[in-house]
């Protein structure tokens, strides 16, 4: 294997979209050049064209998730930042909560430690080796005390995507408060919060949005209120010592990443323009070829749901006998192709999939990926198996051991 010195083929973007469309580089410089105001925060122009750019994009966002009302979503600095607000803001001493165990460390960590603090109850409902969460047992771990239930939509380490409608509906029904992270759906799957029956939805702008770092947000249903993770300024009712009730402004204490939202609210158009459906069939047919293509390397384990089973554009493996690590380096260093070796930040997906002992290499496919870029990294895989099983043959009859078949 010798080292590549090819363009780079990214396949992490279920950790960062790249590359942007130009749009959204396009609308980040005309923001920094036009609009670097704070917006609603001075009585000039400059002000309030900042202030549009953040009204733009709310609107537009709105309109993805089927948000009645721009003014219910509240700007963040990443999914983490408005899972840690739903979830902080919401529960109190004595609370239970329902997760499942496909729960990113940005939901199960804020989770652990307000039952350290505070002393809520976690109840954690374990889905199946392949990332299918059986609804029934959600509701069976549903109790009189329980305030919250939590979930992904969709494993970042299986793929598998969680029925998020039908536990919506059995919220609903139980008086439960639901909250879901769309880290890895929101502009790739169709959410619409009506239809999810979602009373907090936490998405972020720079997977499936096609956004910058340093955006996201938290959809907040009208009727529900969060006490506020930061308060300050919020350039209205500046006279008051408390934070204003009036929405977006009690959860967006301090100046916004305003050059950031115009790079989100232009992702987003892009979005709506080439259609959420469009972007999930593209994505879906590469990572068909993707799993099609490592199945058939001897030794590699493809986790979450099976070849031609929905799923969101992420494939996790392993090759038996070769460190997950070390293979995300050798693609990076010799066939120069990016991917995400590890625990990715979900040791409850790890145990769920039975790979806490090893972990696991991560490709996600993007819109912009190119057949021939999976082709590459196919064949690349393929290379590196083939590497490593002459190094142990070789080893074996150094040795004067046999290899087993």
């Amino acid at each position: 294997m010798k080292e590549s010195n090819k363009p780079l083929i990214y396949l992490d973007n279920a950790a960062t979209s790249w590359p942007k469309p130009p749009g959204v580089v396009e609308a980040m410089n005309r923001c920094l050049l036009e609009s670097s105001a704070n917006p609603g925060r001075g009585n000039h122009a400059m002000a309030d064209r900042a202030a549009k750019v953040l009204l733009d994009a709310r609107k537009r966002i709105a309109g993805l998730f089927g948000v009645a009302n721009p003014n219910d979503i509240a700007f963040t600095l990443n999914a983490t930042h408005a899972l840690n607000l739903a979830i902080q803001g919401l529960l109190k001493p004595g609370d239970h909560v329902v997760a499942t165990s496909l729960e990113h460390n940005s939901v199960r960590r804020p989770l652990e430690a307000l039952r350290r603090k505070i002393g809520i109850e976690v109840t954690y409902v374990p889905a199946d080796e392949s990332g299918k969460l059986d609804v029934n047992r959600v509701q069976a771990a549903i109790t009189a005390k329980t305030r919250l239930l939590a979930s992904t939509h969709s494993s970042n380490l299986l793929g598998s995507i969680v029925p998020v409608e039908e536990l919506g509906a059995l919220a609903r029904s139980r008086g439960v408060t639901f909250l879901v992270d769309a880290a890895q759906t929101a502009g790739t799957l169709p959410v619409d919060v009506e239809r999810i029956k979602a009373d907090l939805l936490a998405f972020p702008g720079h997977k499936g949005l096609l956004g910058p770092q340093g955006t996201g947000g938290l959809y907040i249903h009208p009727e529900l209120e969060l006490e506020p993770l930061i308060q300050g300024g919020t350039g209205n009712r500046s006279e008051s010592p408390e934070q204003p009730l009036q929405r977006p402004d009690r959860y967006e204490a301090g100046t916004p990443n305003t050059v950031g939202i115009a790079g989100l609210s232009e992702g987003a158009a892009y979005v709506l323009r080439e259609t959420v459906e469009a972007i999930h069939r593209r994505e879906w047919q590469l990572t068909q070829q993707l799993m099609r293509g490592l199945l058939n390397i001897p030794g590699v384990r493809v986790l979450g749901p099976e070849l031609g089973e929905e799923r969101t554009s992420i494939v996790s493996f392993h090759i038996e006998g070769v460190d997950p690590t070390e293979t995300a380096v050798i693609l990076d260093q010799q066939f120069g192709i990016a991917v995400r070796a590890g625990f990715h930040c979900t040791p409850l997906g790890h145990a769920t999939a039975g790979t806490m002992d090893t972990g696991a290499v991560r490709a996600s496919p993007g819109y912009f990926t190119t057949e021939s870029e999976i082709a590459s990294l196919v064949e690349a895989m393929g290379e590196i198996h083939r590497a490593f099983h002459s190094s142990f043959s070789s080893c074996m009859r150094k040795h004067g051991g046999e290899e087993q078949t």
